[in-house]
């Protein structure tokens, strides 16, 4: 028979993980991206063992992502007073099979894109190709294109991907009377600086209480100097309901224009005004989301990453989850073929489940606990145990885990999402 052709909308993370993985089967693709060129952009992210276990399988190597990031050793929530909430291992730390990763978004990117070029060549991404719409029809999809020349055109596949973000073209066909993007009232300032790491070489910090925080954690080894590349978030939350008016989607700032929220942050173990006013540039945005929706599938086409699910970054989950839906997707084209019957396969599988994490993250997933503190006590306690006992804490982030899709036990014992050298054949 003739061989398909899955197009996909979108050369981010889940975009790109999914023609490696459809390279890996056998399965014709091409890769539809709107910039001229890749840039490694954005800050830091982590990629959770459920992840990176599928990063392996693909025959990226720890070595790789080690040259991108660093592997987690801890997380960890801290009081606004510097006391420990709740600390556990990460990764292999903890006993997973796999790490977790610490990285730059933007270096992980650009990763992903060398390494399917290298595999699938260079035409595997239509560079400067947005994918602005479909039509469907019994023998598949064309998918309606602008490009950066400002001329459009059309292309014809068997199934569309929409891999294109939290402001998909493909989701806003799909589902048209969607509602517009939710915005909670948090605004985060994000930025990187070179400082030495806190409590580990690797640890992720979430630091103060549900209403302003701070986020920290390294994403690079650790120099001979003592210093890393360190990430931070800088969180606080607002009431005015027209703030999300006052700032970028994703726009540079200068550091002076929020510092004084943080300006008397400093521990005997932390100094986060030193941490903030060391990055070169500070970058704001509203944290935001998307309702979820009854579905990700149109006949030939289906939503994956960000275009289904876009969460708040809350749980450290997003891009996890991208490179998981993209392997699902390989495993039901292995058992039901690159048909429609496939993404209905897997729009049963997972839009539920992972439409109750985007609502536990938009309630501060894992970081629930600090809201936990903070209703208790008002985040003002000297031991943590008389708040909040540790096994009420264990419980709540077990459950956190097991809706993410990376409890320990149930993921060590889990056999390979696709078995190795498994192919389709045309």
């Amino acid at each position: 028979m003739n061989a398909p052709h899955v197009l996909i909308a979108g050369g981010g993370i889940g975009g790109l993980a999914l023609g490696l993985t459809l390279h890996q089967i056998g399965v014709p693709f091409t890769v539809l991206e709107a910039v001229s060129e890749l840039k490694p952009l954005g800050v830091g992210i982590n990629v959770q063992p459920n992840a990176v276990r599928e990063l392996l399988d693909l025959g990226i190597t720890e070595d790789q992502l080690g040259k991108v990031g660093v592997p987690a050793q801890e997380w960890a929530l801290v009081g606004q007073r510097g006391q420990e909430i709740y600390a556990e291992p990460r990764g292999t730390f903890a006993g997973y099979k796999w790490p977790q990763y610490a990285m730059h978004r933007g270096e992980f990117q650009m990763l992903l894109a060398r390494e399917l070029q290298n595999r699938a060549g260079t035409e595997a991404i239509r560079l400067g190709t947005r994918v602005i719409g479909y039509e469907t029809n019994e023998v598949g999809v064309t998918a309606k294109l602008s490009h950066a020349d400002g001329t459009t055109s059309e292309i014809k596949g068997t199934l569309l991907i929409g891999a294109d973000g939290i402001h998909s073209k493909v989701r806003a066909q799909m589902h048209p009377d969607q509602p517009p993007i939710h915005w909670g009232g948090s605004i985060m300032w994000r930025g990187t600086t070179r400082a030495k790491p806190a409590r580990t070489n690797s640890s992720f910090i979430g630091l103060d209480t549900h209403r302003q925080r701070m986020v920290i954690y390294p994403i690079s080894h650790v120099d001979s100097d003592g210093l890393a590349e360190i990430n931070w978030i800088a969180e606080i939350t607002v009431d005015d309901p027209d703030a999300c008016e006052k700032v970028g989607w994703f726009g540079q700032v200068p550091i002076s224009s929020f510092a004084h929220h943080f300006a008397d942050w400093t521990y005997d173990w932390l100094d986060v005004p030193a941490l903030i006013s060391g990055a070169d540039v500070a970058y704001e945005n509203p944290m935001i989301d998307r309702d979820p929706i009854d579905t990700w599938v149109d006949g030939p086409v289906v939503l994956i990453g960000d275009a289904a699910h876009p969460m708040y970054p809350t749980g450290s989950n997003g891009a996890s989850q991208a490179i998981v839906d993209a392997r699902q997707i390989g495993a039901a084209f292995l058992e039901h073929g690159v048909t429609p019957k496939a993404l209905c396969t897997f729009d049963a599988k997972f839009c539920g489940p992972i439409s109750e994490v985007v609502l536990r993250n938009r309630g501060d997933g894992p970081f629930g606990l600090l809201t936990m503190v903070n209703d208790r006590c008002a985040g003002a306690f000297e031991d943590i145990n008389q708040i909040i006992s540790p096994s009420e804490r264990a419980d709540f982030m077990g459950k956190y885990k097991a809706a993410a899709g990376f409890a320990m036990d149930a993921l060590n014992g889990a056999d390979p999402t696709i078995a190795k050298g498994a192919r389709i054949n045309f």
